[in-house]
C-alpha cells in the first residue's frame, strides 16, 4: 500500500482527508498522489438567477481550487511524505476513477454532514464498485487517522474477503484486530476463515459473534461494537448485495456512508 491516492477539493471534509492520507503515508511510507477536482457547475445552460452565467460559475471554481492547491502545496512541502499534484476538471467519482489507475487505496469521505455538495456518498458508492480499487472514507470531523485498533466486520461475501486482503498492510501495523461477525443470517463463511487468513500473513485476530437485537440493524451493531472497542477503522466489503436493492432497502455499506463516525475501510 505505497500509492495512495487523495482527493483535493475546497470542501469542508478536505481537512479530514488530508489528515488521513498523511497519517498512513507516513505509517506504511507511501507516496501521496493529489487529485484536485474543479467540479463543473450543476448550471450548465443559460444564465440563472442574479445574472451569473455557466463561464462565471466556472471561473469562480477553477479561483477557489487554484487557492486550495497553493495552501495545500504549502503544507506538504513542510509534510515527511513523499507528494505529486494532478489537476483534473468534472465530477468527482470519473475523474478519481480515472486517476486511480496505480493507485493501492483512495481516500475520500464519507457523507458531509453539514452541505450536500459535493455529493460525496454518491462518489463514494461509485469509486467501490467501479474503481476496483479500496477505498477508504473519513468522517468529515477526523482529526487522525488511529492506526492501533481495527475492527473487521465479515460475513464472508466477496466483497468482505476482498477488503481483508486489501487491508493487509494496515492491520499488520494494528496492535489490536478483532473480527466481528453479526448472526443475521447473512455470513457465508465463518470468522475463523478470515482469522486463519490473518495468521498466515502475521496477524493475530479475536473473533466476536453477536446476536442482532430486535430493534438493530447490522450498522448499528458494527457501529457499536467499533466504538466500544475503541477501534481506529473499520474493514468491510462495500455493497455485498445487488446496489439497486441497498439503493431501495438501505444496506449496511450505505447506512455507514451516510453516517459512519469511524473511518470505513471498503473493496468490492
Amino acid at each position: 500500500m505505497k500509492n495512495i491516492l487523495l482527493l483535493a477539493h475546497d470542501d469542508s471534509g478536505q481537512e479530514a482527508r488530508f489528515q488521513a492520507a498523511m497519517d498512513i503515508g507516513r505509517a506504511v511510507r507511501g507516496h501521496i498522489t493529489c487529485l484536485d477536482v474543479t467540479i463543473l457547475p450543476a448550471f450548465v445552460g443559460g444564465d440563472f438567477a442574479g445574472g451569473f452565467g455557466t463561464g462565471a460559475l466556472l471561473s469562480d471554481a477553477v479561483d477557489r481550487e487554484d487557492d486550495n492547491r497553493q495552501r495545500l502545496q504549502q503544507r506538504l512541502q513542510h509534510e515527511d511524505v513523499p507528494w505529486n499534484w494532478i489537476d483534473a476538471t468534472g465530477d468527482l467519482a470519473p475523474c478519481l476513477i480515472d486517476a486511480a489507475g496505480l493507485a493501492d487505496l483512495i481516500v475520500v469521505n464519507r457523507q458531509l454532514d453539514d452541505f450536500p455538495v459535493p455529493d460525496m456518498r454518491t462518489a463514494a458508492g461509485e469509486l467501490i464498485v467501479r474503481a476496483r480499487r479500496p477505498i477508504l472514507a473519513v468522517p468529515p470531523a477526523l482529526k487522525r487517522f488511529d492506526l492501533a485498533r481495527a475492527l473487521v466486520a465479515w460475513d464472508g461475501s466477496a466483497c468482505a474477503a476482498a477488503a481483508l486482503r486489501a487491508a493487509v498492510p494496515l492491520l499488520l501495523l494494528a496492535q489490536s484486530v478483532s473480527i466481528l461477525e453479526v448472526e443475521d443470517d447473512s455470513v457465508r463463511a465463518p470468522a475463523e476463515d478470515a482469522a486463519a487468513y490473518l495468521s498466515r500473513e502475521g496477524i493475530t485476530a479475536t473473533i466476536m459473534r453477536v446476536p442482532l437485537g430486535d430493534d438493530e440493524t447490522t450498522a448499528d451493531v458494527v457501529v457499536r461494537h467499533a466504538v466500544q472497542g475503541h477501534a481506529g477503522y473499520i474493514v468491510m466489503g462495500g455493497f455485498g448485495h445487488l446496489r439497486f436493492v441497498e439503493a431501495l432497502l438501505g444496506g449496511t455499506t450505505r447506512t455507514l456512508l451516510k453516517s459512519s463516525p469511524l473511518p470505513l475501510f471498503l473493496a468490492h
